[in-house]
């Protein structure tokens, strides 16, 4: 993890709150950086990661051999769109740069809200995203076609969210630095409206999603229709 990934890490991961005993999944875990700053942060728990190279998991293994060793990290070889671990199993799941790579975005999110605990939460980090003013998001977009990449807009962001199921979604950006954080919740019950706000640029609440259709076929959509009625929430210090 360089200097730059490991800052946008940290900037991300300031927006959740992670407990001592969480129990934790890191999703495309890399060489590992990211599951030893969840490990220190959930120091009774135990963290664990999945990446489908089996180059990474390698790596993260490496990284993250004492905590392994003492039984309070696991990594494992598979992948997003099949995670292998149990219902209702974690109080946070993350992914740092890693969902603009994922080929099946919604059918994805199902299997992480699938693995969540009731009121768990999901963070989702990157450094590009549609819409970005910053150089290399712009680069990113004029490459996506060719790199297979799927960029989303903030508001497309928090509508991926919101469709899988989770609510109290925020989408906080970083303009300066073209950076992305978007989180949600699981809901403890049925029956909760999903909710999304966007974060903006003076750290406030900037607007929710339309309630009119969003144009997200190429999210995968099966039947495109309105989406689900929203409130501005506020950003509560931009922690869940």
């Amino acid at each position: 993890m360089n200097a730059s990934h490991s800052r946008l890490t940290d900037w991300g991961l300031a927006h959740v709150s992670v407990e001592k005993h969480d129990t934790i999944l890191d999703v495309g875990c890399g060489g590992g950086r990211t599951i030893s700053k969840l490990a220190r942060a959930a120091s009774q728990g135990k963290v664990y990661g999945v990446d489908f190279s089996d180059e990474s998991v390698a790596a993260s293994k490496r990284t993250n051999a004492r905590a392994i060793g003492l039984g309070r990290v696991e990594i494992v070889h598979g992948s997003v769109s099949q995670l292998p671990f149990s219902d209702d199993m974690f109080d946070l799941v993350t992914a740092v740069e890693t969902h603009i790579w994922w080929p099946d975005l919604p059918g994805s999110m199902r299997g992480i809200f699938r693995v969540s605990k009731p009121g768990g939460q999901l963070a989702i980090i990157a450094k590009v995203y549609k819409g970005a003013n910053t150089m290399v998001s712009r680069l990113a977009e004029k490459a996506a076609e060719r790199t297979g990449m799927m960029l989303l807009s903030a508001e497309e962001h928090g509508q991926l969210l919101t469709s899988a199921g989770y609510v109290h979604v925020q989408v906080i950006e970083e303009h300066t630095k073209g950076w992305i954080c978007a989180i949600g919740k699981k809901p403890n019950g049925g029956g909760t409206m999903p909710r999304w706000s966007p974060d903006g640029r003076e750290g406030g609440v900037r607007a929710c999603v339309s309630r009119q259709r969003l144009a997200l076929a190429h999210l995968g959509s099966a039947r495109p229709g309105p989406a689900p009625p929203c409130e501005i929430w506020p950003a509560a210090q931009g922690r869940l």
